[in-house]
């Protein structure tokens, strides 16, 4: 028969940061996945090749060689499933600066389109954001997370404005008190010192006319 040992505090703890930084942090764990869901180019550059070698990339990533593509004004679709994909992951909202390349001997790599290639990009329905380029290309993206991932980006920012609009107006509030109970701490010092002034005055009096009853200075009837 075995026995259960209940789990090593180390542990516990251990599983406690995981969901805390899950939870607190979800933008720098889950990534939104992007993938080509369809491309048709119009035209090639590489004169010297009679089928092209077409890729994306962006910038600071490697290239994805599109290994179907090789005949222009013909639309290919994909399921999502390729070896070569996915295309690249938005790990947040930032956006990546990426484009559509066709590999060339002689020179640089020829450029079918370069842009600000973002998550907020994918308000279509399932996910989906096509980019079209005259005479060049059209293509269609999929990402069924990216739109979710920008609408917790708007809630955050909302939450966020919130928060700071908390901060000043409990900062107001602090400061106004501050100020209220000063000047009443003010008012009370100085009813305190009037107060003591005429206690101070009056015994003046009271000890002159002591020294005039001993020296018999009093008035004479």
């Amino acid at each position: 028969m075995s026995v259960r040992r209940p789990l090593n505090s180390s542990v516990c703890c251990v599983f406690l940061v995981i969901w805390i930084f899950f939870n607190c942090f979800p933008g720098f764990v889950l990534t939104a996945v992007v993938t080509l869901d369809s491309i048709k180019i119009y035209r090639t550059h590489e004169w010297l090749s009679a089928k092209p070698t077409v890729y994306f990339k962006c910038k600071g990533e490697k290239e994805t060689i599109l290994p179907d593509v090789k005949e222009k004004n013909t639309e290919y679709a994909f399921k999502g499933e390729e070896s070569w994909q996915p295309l690249t992951e938005f790990s947040g909202t930032k956006c990546k600066r990426c484009g559509f390349y066709e590999k060339d001997t002689l020179k640089s790599d020829d450029v079918f389109d370069e842009w600000e290639f973002c998550p907020s990009d994918f308000t279509a329905d399932e996910g989906k954001y096509t980019r079209k380029m005259e005479k060049e290309f059209d293509a269609t993206f999929l990402c069924p997370t990216c739109e979710s991932r920008t609408s917790e980006s708007g809630m955050h920012i909302g939450r966020k404005k919130m928060h700071v609009a908390a901060i000043i107006l409990i900062s107001v509030l602090a400061s106004t008190v501050t100020i209220i109970g000063l000047i009443a701490a003010y008012k009370y010092w100085q009813k305190r010192k009037r107060l003591q002034d005429q206690a101070r005055f009056l015994k003046l009096f009271e000890e002159g006319d002591d020294i005039e009853d001993e020296l018999g200075l009093g008035t004479v009837i």
